[in-house]
């Protein structure tokens, strides 16, 4: 963790102190729930830049805040489900938060992933079926959020150009009628 300046470094500060104060005082609350505990992390400063140590949160609770909060920073909250109950659990994912950015399911069963993929149609913008939710590189990738994470338009790619243009149908016929009555209707 340091200066994007050195290479070497594989997390940097983040972008500003109103993202700092947002993101440790989710951390610090962690820190003092009953329902969460820090299991990897868990330090911030920012005596010399906006530096929070990479923190892995275990939420004892499917609906604790950082489980329903869009966080942009070094933190991820992981939930146990139980695996009998894994039908349950994705209804769970569906209906936890507003937030719909990107997600992920792993499995090698092809029944699993079908019914995940289905029952999580509108819980990510961005769906990754054995990979990583990251990185989704503009031009080779579209990426755009849903729900509460964006409007889904999918930046760096041809969906994306539908929310700048006015579409505009036009039918020209080339060989008009030159009678507009129906012939039933002549009775």
């Amino acid at each position: 963790m340091g200066s994007p300046e050195d290479t070497s470094n594989f997390v940097n500060a983040v972008i500003h102190e109103a993202s700092f104060d947002k993101i440790s005082s989710y951390i610090d609350q962690a820190k003092a729930d009953k329902d969460a505990e820090i299991i990897v992390g868990g330090n911030h400063d920012k005596s010399k830049g906006y530096f929070i140590e990479p923190t892995v949160i275990l939420a004892k609770d499917a609906k604790y805040t950082t489980m329903c909060t869009e966080l942009f920073g070094p933190v991820i909250t992981i939930y146990v489900y139980d695996d009998a109950k894994w039908k349950d659990s994705l209804k769970l994912v569906d209906e936890t938060s507003e937030y719909a950015l990107t997600g992920a399911i792993f499995s090698g069963d092809r029944y699993i992933i079908d019914y995940a993929c289905n029952a999580l149609e509108n819980a990510a913008g961005n769906f990754y079926i054995n990979d990583k939710p990251t990185g989704a590189v503009v031009g080779q990738q579209p990426f755009g959020g849903a729900r509460g994470s964006g409007t889904n338009d999918k930046a760096g790619s041809v969906w994306n150009l539908l929310r700048w243009v006015s579409n505009r149908t036009i039918k020209e016929t080339f060989v008009p009628p030159t009678d507009y009555k129906y012939p039933f209707l002549e009775q």
